[in-house]
């Protein structure tokens, strides 16, 4: 049976909000092709033969290692593995170059110098470069020759990224822009060849710069000392009267912040990608963990507590994996479209990633969140042990914590998440009143009771719906209630967001194991079954929490009851046993001594 994704099926960007999806709407994991699987599993092997067991060396950042590493890659390569051929890379689709980025992804210091150096080290210049930038520094980034970094971030300048204080300013002659500033937590500054610098003209036109690392005037801090990715090189770097070429301007001259802000959403689904692999390999080391260590004359494994906290982690990794992989093809798919209207590559890419930048900023909190998660748990399963050093699942609690740091911190992106979406809304682009209006009719009614759908998994599908309309409700309600005062409620806003990330996930599961069943029969889907349904269990109570606790911060008396009593019957789910299945998912990892999705 064919399982392409149908391009006319495919949801817009956050429309997932206000419509349904089938199950041949979307790509999932099942559907990679074999050329996908041999260059995941060839980067895997990677991490294990190359990087593993350097780890340590890593992070004592033995000087010149990890370049040596991103030169291996470039070797085989997995650096310019989605540049088009005609700079010296793969040409390897979206969803591929996504894949490789999961399975490096458990690479921990490796994978940040890996993911900046292919992502915001390399792009802007691929994507927003003259012909002359591109031939002069993309093929050597592809191949390793050439490490790049990206500088946006100071000392007083995080979040608020367009409040930079670097400045740039020409030289009598015209031949040169004088850069002066400081940039902090600077990725591969250590070894990296070219930056890409932000700096405002004239100290206001904010702009992208190509530096090289021999710019008079250029230097660099100190390595930073931090809590994790202790092997990945951070610096400050310094700019005092550095003398860039004017030729060196990146893009537009005062258009920077389209630079720093397009590929800021393809960064945080590669970021997602990242988290998955990590989240994979830390589950199957706590999986063999809790089989090997014993307490009270049986393994550790056999306790009920445990096996719930191993299916958990499980069940979140599969989850999330199926709305990665979802956006990927989403993604891949706009890009083809783009380039089929006649744009060109860049444009096609950045296009698509902007298009879909709502699903990519509930990637990044989702991913970088349940990566967290697996790790804290795995700690807590390994007990003591999970403290020392000794064991690799303190550096991955470390490691991990970064990422809802990086890539615009969680909480800017949960703002974003709704922001972007009510723009879309204003623009046109996205119909949310007419689906918003209906809900608060349907509110007037006499609820349904019951249905004649008899079709597998009907009240899991019906439950998505729900849960759909109970984010419109609230939605709806904070927009007519707050109006222009909405933007300063921000927990109002992050409310909405996670009921939009939790809905986004769960269907994205569902419609993963809708799927698969209907490709390889419901035999084959069991335990994807309990997960999804002990997911959607329990999303739909913490829809509610997210819904009561923002209805109940801007309504009140009759008002208030009526929306609480609609918010209840949209996150009603039917009685499931999720402790059963939570021990037939863990009871299979444990018998196969390793995470199996």
């Amino acid at each position: 049976m064919d399982t392409t994704v149908d391009k006319k099926a495919a949801l817009k960007g956050a429309e997932f909000l206000v419509k349904e999806s089938t199950p041949y709407d979307v790509f999932t994991p099942e559907d990679f092709t074999e050329e996908q699987r041999m260059i995941k599993e060839m980067a895997e092997q990677f991490v294990e033969k190359e990087v593993t067991p350097v780890l340590d060396r890593l992070d004592k950042l033995e000087e010149g290692l990890m370049p040596s590493l991103l030169d291996k890659a470039g070797e085989q390569g997995l650096l310019g593995a989605s540049f088009p051929e005609a700079y010296g890379g793969l040409g390897k689709d979206f969803v591929t170059a996504t894949l490789i980025n999961e399975a490096l992804g458990s690479g921990h210091s490796f994978s940040v110098a890996m993911a900046a150096h292919t992502g915001i080290g390399s792009l802007p210049i691929l994507y927003f470069g003259t012909e002359e930038q591109k031939q002069k520094y993309v093929p050597k980034l592809a191949s390793g020759e050439m490490k790049g970094a990206y500088a946006l971030t100071e000392p007083n300048s995080g979040s608020d990224a367009l409040s930079a204080k670097t400045t740039a300013k020409l030289s009598d002659d015209g031949k040169f822009y004088l850069l002066n500033g400081q940039k902090c937590w600077i990725t591969n500054s250590g070894f990296a060849d070219v930056f890409t610098v932000f700096a405002k003209i004239d100290g206001d036109k904010f702009t992208a710069f190509i530096v090289d690392k021999d710019t008079p005037g250029f230097t660099l801090g100190a390595e930073e000392h931090k809590m994790g990715i202790k092997g990945s090189s951070t610096r400050q770097i310094y700019f005092q009267d550095a003398k860039v070429p004017a030729e060196n301007v990146l893009g537009t001259i005062g258009k920077g912040h389209l630079i720093a802000f397009n590929i800021l959403n393809i960064g945080r689904l590669k970021l997602c990608a990242a988290a998955l692999g990590a989240c994979k390999r830390s589950t199957t080391g706590v999986v063999q963990y809790a089989t090997t260590r014993e307490q009270f004359k049986q393994p550790i494994a056999n306790f009920g507590a445990i096996k719930h906290k191993l299916a958990e982690m499980a069940i979140r990794t599969w989850m999330c994996e199926s709305s990665l992989f979802r956006t990927a093809q989403l993604i891949e798919l706009q890009e083809q479209e783009l380039l089929a209207a006649g744009k060109p590559f860049n444009e096609a890419v950045l296009g698509a990633a902007e298009e879909y930048a709502v699903e990519c900023a509930i990637l990044k909190v989702n991913g970088s969140e349940v990566l967290d998660y697996v790790v804290d748990e795995g700690v807590q399963i390994h007990g003591g042990n999970g403290f020392s050093d000794e064991y690799v699942i303190s550096k991955s609690y470390r490691d991990a914590r970064i990422n809802r740091i990086f890539e615009g911190t969680n909480e800017i992106n949960r703002l974003l998440t709704l922001d972007m979406t009510l723009k879309r809304a204003m623009k046109g682009k996205l119909d949310l009143m007419t689906p918003a209006m209906n809900v608060m009719k349907e509110l007037m009614s006499i609820p349904e009771f019951g249905s004649d759908d008899e079709t597998p998994f009907s009240t899991e599908r019906k439950l998505i719906v729900s849960l759909k309309k109970a984010i419109l409700l609230v939605a709806g309600a904070a927009v007519q209630k707050l109006g222009m005062k909405l933007d300063q409620e921000q927990e109002v806003l992050m409310n909405i967001a996670d009921m939009a990330i939790e809905t986004f996930t769960a269907e994205s599961g569902l419609l993963r194991l809708l799927k698969i069943i209907d490709t390889q029969g419901e035999a084959a889907a069991s335990l994807q079954a309990d997960m999804v349904r002990t997911y959607l269990t329990d999303t739909a109570d913490r829809i509610h929490k997210y819904g009561k606790d923002a209805i109940n911060s801007f309504a009140e008396g009759d008002e208030q009851r009526m929306m609480l009593l609609g918010l209840k019957r949209f996150t009603k789910t039917a009685p499931y046993n999720t402790k059963d299945a939570r021990r037939r998912i863990a009871d299979k990892m444990i018998a196969e001594n390793k995470y199996l999705w």
